[in-house]
């Protein structure tokens, strides 16, 4: 592992730990406790490995962590599946993707321009836009026009306090987007330009610094997502993210009811 991937794991493990209560574990509270969650020398009795090996691990040591450990840790720290392999990756026990090749084809351009009033956008895993439609464009105007390295959802999310349109149940809604991108993050863990975007959003934005520091992880999926737009109002979509290629993604933005198909065509009427 590199002392990126070290210094990553270490804090992901601290803070899967801290949020484990005793209780959760049949474990009595015991005396006074100075941290929150498990002390460490109780993962390590309830995973079945050496307090020494698992202190080490957490305090992200250079040493090899068999994926039979990694398991019995996971277990005990009641990880669900995208934090599972956020784990392995950040040991070193999955393959690291190349970075973003940032190629969309001209098919895809041409999926995305016959989607009609349904905005859609091509994004690689760091949430860059790499191709979008009309649709998309009267949608989000300010991401669209942005410079290329703030052309990102999550710069957007962060960093447009007066936007176009607005995303209503934004708090979750960023919450997990944070998470996804902390998943994809553990595949280019060692790339600067990843490392430097990261620097970058936490430097402008401690909205992202606090939740990159709560160490979540998720996996993309669909999701229902409710806009306020300055000129048509209330707009309600459900998402739906589609593999292109490897780290390239398509994601396509469904009305979920009548008045929000009407409000895009106007939208695109302009």
């Amino acid at each position: 592992m590199t002392e990126a991937r070290r210094t990553d794991l270490s804090a992901f493990l601290r803070t899967r730990r801290e949020r484990i209560t005793p209780e959760m574990v049949d474990l009595a509270p015991g005396p006074r406790r100075r941290t929150p969650g498990l002390r460490r020398e109780e993962v390590a009795q309830l995973a079945g490995v050496g307090v020494t090996w698992y202190t080490w691990l957490e305090q992200g040591r250079p040493i090899n962590a068999s994926t039979q450990v990694l398991d019995a840790v996971a277990r005990t720290l009641r990880l669900d599946s995208a934090e599972r392999q956020h784990l392995y990756r950040l040991a070193g026990h999955a393959e690291t993707a190349g970075g973003d090749t940032g190629h969309v084809t001209p098919e895809m351009q041409q999926i995305l321009d016959r989607l009609g009033d349904m905005p859609a956008v091509v994004a690689n895993s760091r949430c860059d836009a790499l191709a979008w439609n009309a649709a998309y464009a009267a949608l989000f105007p300010e991401l669209v026009d942005a410079p290329q390295g703030e052309r990102n959802s999550l710069w957007y999310t962060c960093l447009n306090p007066d936007p176009t349109t607005l995303l209503l149940n934004r708090d979750p809604e960023l919450a997990r987007a944070v998470a996804v991108f902390r998943g994809a993050y553990s595949r280019h863990a060692d790339d600067p330009c990843w490392q430097d975007f990261v620097r970058r959003l936490s430097a402008e934005s401690a909205e992202f610094a606090r939740l990159w520091a709560r160490q979540d992880v998720a996996e993309p999926g669909p999701r229902e997502k409710a806009f306020k737009h300055v000129e048509v109002g209330e707009l309600r979509f459900s998402t739906t993210s589609l593999t292109a290629v490897p780290e390239v993604r398509l994601i396509v933005y469904t009305p979920m009811d009548d008045r929000t198909c009407d409000a895009m065509r106007r939208l695109m009427d302009k």
